[in-house]
């Protein structure tokens, strides 16, 4: 599979790693207008390095767009007349529009939007996924390639503003999380390296136990609270000082900013 990740800032290098990591390209093209800064995936072999969009395009088959929203527009334009019927068109461009993409490019073309988060450079992303009509015809082939570096889900476009705000701030939401936690194992006494192991493994198995079991979050508290306990208390002390209204308000004004940006026609 030849892939070409037009756009290789954070979240372009990210999605480069996750997916060299997990053997998903045959070939890889990666483009920046500085290619310089992203050298360092040459040494994989496979990887070629560019600020030549219209080369990446012409020789691959997926296409993952990840770059400034400003600059969407003129860069689909710059490669239109080399899209064929092999090229899928994968946009991570938050707020541009299916409508927007085929307006550029043409309906018949397969375009899916796709919101992963950083951590697809470890094989842990959350990736959400739309598609036009055509593009549901290679919507199973856009989950395999996004599920090898963690879990996908279809939403409907209407939904994808707010699947950034979950699954792609969310990433900063968690570690603000992990960081508190890690602030209060030093304030009990362990060390700042050892407090930070402790958080984020923690984390990590709370999000196992759902995952593997499929319960609610609440069947899982039931399990190490107590009557009278220090469990308990914790978090009944963390409710009235506003843990989950806090963070409901913070998605909620999230949601609200990131519709400010709309680029949708």
């Amino acid at each position: 599979m030849k892939i070409a990740i037009i756009g290789t800032g954070n979240l372009g290098k990210s999605i480069a790693k996750g997916i060299l990591h997990s053997n998903g390209a045959t070939k890889m093209y990666l483009t920046k207008r500085h290619p310089d800064s992203i050298r360092d995936f040459e040494k994989y072999g496979n990887v070629k390095v560019t600020a030549n969009n219209r080369e990446a395009v012409a020789d691959s088959d997926i296409l993952i767009f990840a770059v400034q929203p400003g600059h969407f527009s003129d860069i689909l334009l710059e490669i239109k007349d080399l899209l064929t019927d092999k090229h899928v068109v994968i946009s991570t461009i938050t707020g541009f529009s299916i409508k927007r993409i085929e307006e550029l490019i043409g309906k018949e073309h397969y375009i899916i939007r796709s919101m992963p988060n950083t951590a697809i450079s470890v094989g842990k992303s959350m990736t959400c996924l739309c598609g036009n009509e055509a593009g549901q015809k290679r919507i199973d082939l856009a989950k395999a390639i996004f599920n090898r570096m963690g879990h996908s889900l279809e939403i409907p476009e209407e939904q994808m503003q707010a699947a950034t705000v979950i699954c792609a701030s969310g990433i900063a939401f968690w570690m603000r999380l992990i960081r508190a936690t890690t602030q209060g194992a030093i304030q009990l006494g362990f060390d700042a390296r050892e407090a930070q192991e402790l958080a984020m493994h923690t984390c990590d198995g709370a999000a196992g136990l759902l995952i593997a079991s499929g319960n609610h979050p609440e069947q899982e508290i039931d399990k190490v609270t107590t009557p009278m306990g220090c469990t308990i208390q914790g978090l009944n002390e963390m409710e009235h000082q506003g843990l989950s209204s806090s963070l409901i308000r913070g998605i909620v004004a999230s949601f609200e900013k990131i519709n400010d940006f709309k680029i949708n026609s």
